[in-house]
This record gives C-alpha cells, structure tokens and sequence, in this order.
C-alpha cells in the first residue's frame, strides 16, 4: 500500500525534487503550493506533467502555510480523497540575508511564521489524522546551520530554521506514545539546484545595512563562493530527496531519527550527535526512554 504523503513548500527547491521523488518511489504525494491558480501555475503544470510523464501519482494542493484556513482545506481534502495522511514533510522555509541589526522586528516576525508557525499550523490539522491512526511519519527539513560552523549576515534564518528544529525534537517525544515517527533530515549548504539564495530576503533597513556594508562589503559574496568551493562534485539538491524518498520506504520503526545530508561538512553531524546522545541519556535518567523509539498503535 503507498502512502499518502502531504509536503509543503513544493514549489521549487527540495520540496519540488522530494514531491517527485516520493511519487517515483509510489507514493501518493500531495505537493502543497500558494497561489496554484496564480503565480505558481507553471509549477502546477510542471508537476501535472511529471505525474503524466513517469506515470506516477503526483498533485498540486493549494496550500498556503501563512493561513491556517488554507492548511485545513488542504488537509481536508486529503482525508475526503483517501481517508487518511501517512506522511507529513515540513518543508516551508524562506531564507533572508544580511546583517541581522538591519532587519526590522516585523520582518523577523514573518520570517518565524513561515519557517516555525507554520509548521504549527500544519502539526495541528494533520497530527489527529495521524494519531487517531495509531501511525505515521513526519519529516522535518532542517539545517546544518542549527549546530554547525556558521557565516555571519544569515542570523534571521539560522535562529528560524534552530527553533524548528528545537520544535521537532519536542514532537519526537509527544508523538512516540502514538505510534508517530519523527526523521529530522539536516540538508548541508547547497549552493545550487535550490532558490534559497537567489530568493532570499534582504533588510528593509537600508540605511543601517548601508553602515554594515562599510566593514562587510563583498561578505555575502565571500560566503557564496567559499560555501560553493567547499562542496565536492556531484553535490545535488536530489541528495535531499532522495534521502527522504529512502526514509519513507523504510519500515515503520526503522527510520533514523536524524540523518544529514552536508557535503560541505560544517560540523553539524558531530554536534548533533553529541546533543542527540545527551538526549537519549537524559531521558533514560528520568525514565522516559521509551519516549526513544515509537509504540504500535494499542501498544
């Protein structure tokens, strides 16, 4: 049986890529877009014609993670179609670059609600589905830049995409008892193949940037193409899907908890492994190991 798979943030990027590979790999996959019968119906036509194409069950689902409205029509229309939601990919996410002092309070507030709210808000439509089914797997996209070597003026986006990740591992443990798997799947810079960079935001406070760029010109610039000199040949945004694609095909129990994916090599895996190992012992020492691993449904 395939499973009916719900990701957000599939417009472009690793979501597009991971929304064709799951379909490939015979899944239902419901990709969740904005604005489908607007700016995003060249990529509801793209996907129509890939699902045509490879012969694969593939679809658009207007869905805009901003609005809760939007993601409960969404969900519904999964449960009205299929009975049911197997696997949840949280995807959405926007980046912004520049000195962390030039963005306004508004602007980091919006930058919270696509990377972090709306994973909330996608958590509280489809998770009853999913726990009332006793099972299920919900994939979180995170980042290296939540425990790895980080460059300056990209603050906005690594404190979203930390808090994120902070969130995932909480739901790990609340949804164990349910019988619900979390993967935390950690994707490295990738410099090409995805539209963070060439889509990013940038600060409505020109006049501080302005000041920042007196001692940080060409820093962005820098960045770029050390972070692009750093990844080795062959170094694909597919490696994330493809990734994800072979956790959904795992058996139910046997996906990892976090896997990384960072060609770069910024240190995160080996932060994260030492957090993850504290993880593991402090909840044995307060005797909620079994929060570890999850539970069949009735168990």
């Amino acid at each position: 049986m395939s499973n009916i798979v719900l990701i957000t943030g599939a417009s472009s990027g690793f979501g597009a890529l991971t929304a064709r590979a799951l379909a490939r790999t015979g899944n239902t996959v419901y990709a969740g877009l904005r604005e489908t019968a607007g700016r995003n119906a060249p990529q509801v036509r793209t996907a129509l014609d890939y699902a045509k194409e490879y012969g694969v069950d593939l679809r658009a689902v207007e869905l805009d993670v901003n609005f809760q409205d939007s993601v409960d029509a969404a969900v519904k229309q999964l449960i009205e179609e299929h009975g049911r939601i197997d696997v949840l990919v949280h995807n959405a996410g926007h980046m912004v670059t520049g000195p962390a002092e030039a963005f306004t309070p508004q602007q980091l507030d919006q930058l919270f609600d696509i990377n972090v709210l709306s994973t909330q808000r996608v958590n509280r439509a489809a998770l009853p589905h999913l726990r009332k089914a006793g099972r299920g797997l919900v994939v979180w996209v995170s980042s290296s830049s939540v425990k790895g070597g980080t460059p300056p003026y990209l603050g906005p986006y690594f404190a979203a995409k930390a808090a994120m990740d902070s969130l995932a591992v909480s739901y790990a443990g609340e949804l164990a008892r349910w019988g619900v798997e979390t993967s935390i799947v950690v994707p490295g810079s990738f410099t090409s193949g995805t539209n963070h960079f060439a889509h990013s935001g940038h600060p409505a406070d020109t006049a501080v940037e302005g000041e920042y760029a007196t001692k940080y010109a060409g820093l962005m610039e820098q960045v770029s193409q050390k972070l692009a000199a750093l990844a080795p040949t062959g170094a694909e945004a597919s490696l994330v899907s493809d990734e994800i694609a072979r956790i959904v095909a795992l058996p139910a129990g046997e996906r990892p908890y976090r896997v990384h994916i960072d060609p770069a090599d910024d240190g995160s895996e080996e932060v994260s492994d030492v957090a993850d190992r504290i993880r593991r012992t402090f909840l044995t020492r307060i005797e909620l190991d079994d929060l570890l691993t999850v539970h069949p449904a009735g168990a």
